[in-house]
């Protein structure tokens, strides 16, 4: 509205007076419009008037538009470009401004996904050795009466088992983890005896060639599957397969307890919801099913696709 009324103004003193010069000041104003639409608009205009009434003025003022013919011009090169130079730089502004809200934002969710990691790390490394120092205590609350021999032996698992603890976490702390598949196949393996389970595995350990991070996602959903068996299933035989082609890796961990629900497979809790996170990021799958017990099968493609990946993290 006032840009307009300055306009009208302009055109009347540049015919007038020859006071070609107040086109500046409009221009300025111009080139502080924030929507492009009407940036554009009164731009496109402001130059066709101030073009139009300047011609104007030398038809009719020739002697005195010919004595400031220099300043005149320099007025039209401002009209046309002191707009665009003002759009531009507060256009900057408010790109940079977008974009140090984007930066603190993603700074804010890698705090969170870091902090979400921290706590799956966690229940997946301290869950497995309470879980199992647990189990050996009672067995050595069991035995101190009858075998104290033998319940001496379980105090020193239960000793070598918090040592471990300790170990891994202050490995997750300094962030120098490593999950090798071998090893949490030799540390279920302890749990499972603990638990006075049957363990039968079936697969080529030694064939395994994947990158490190699936590496440590299998091993990951391994530890959760076979403590949630320990810990809820009630079973007294837990079965893990292990088959890998040149597509996928496929883990089967199956026990014959007392099976899951749909209820309890939608659960959010840290446990199967840490496990799901941690397959979508790098695009595996994991499907439950409840006949004859539990069985669990995890799915991981051997090549990690980058651009999923990416996606995958927009989506965080």
């Amino acid at each position: 509205m006032w840009i307009s009324f300055e306009m009208v103004i302009n055109i009347t003193l540049t015919i007038l007076f020859g006071y070609v010069y107040l086109s500046i000041f409009t221009a300025f104003f111009i080139g502080n419009i924030r929507r492009p639409v009407g940036f554009y608009i009164m731009y496109g205009l402001h130059i066709g008037f101030t073009v139009i009434s300047t011609g104007f003025g030398f038809f009719v003022e020739l002697h005195l538009f010919l004595s400031q013919l220099p300043f005149v011009v320099l007025t039209i090169l401002a009209v046309v470009l002191l707009p665009l130079t003002i759009y531009s730089k507060n256009k900057r502004e408010n790109l940079e401004g977008q974009l140090e809200t984007a930066n603190e934002r993603i700074a804010e969710l890698i705090v969170f996904e870091e902090r979400q990691r921290i706590a799956r790390d966690l229940h997946d490394t301290l869950g497995q050795k309470l879980s199992m120092i647990g189990l050996k205590s009672d067995l050595a609350s069991r035995l101190i009466a009858r075998d104290p021999q033998q319940a001496l032996i379980e105090i020193k698992d239960i000793r070598q088992t918090a040592s471990i603890a300790l170990k891994e976490v202050r490995e997750l702390v300094s962030d120098m983890r490593t999950n090798k598949f071998e090893d949490e196949l030799m540390r279920i393996s302890q749990i499972l005896k603990a638990a006075e389970m049957e363990f039968v595995f079936e697969g080529d350990v030694d064939s395994l060639r994947v990158p490190p991070l699936v590496e440590n996602v299998l091993s990951m959903c391994l530890k959760e599957a076979v403590t949630n068996i320990v810990k809820h299933s009630g079973a007294t035989k837990c079965e893990i397969a292990f088959h890998q082609n040149f597509k996928e890796v496929h883990l089967i961990v199956r026990d014959n307890g007392q099976g899951i629900t749909k209820k309890q497979a939608l659960k959010t809790g840290n446990g199967l919801k840490g496990m799901r996170e941690r397959l979508e990021f790098i695009n595996g799958t994991f499907k439950i099913e409840s006949e004859n017990g539990t069985t669990l099968t995890v799915s991981i493609p051997v090549t990690i696709t980058h651009q999923k990946v990416a996606e995958n993290l927009k989506n965080l």
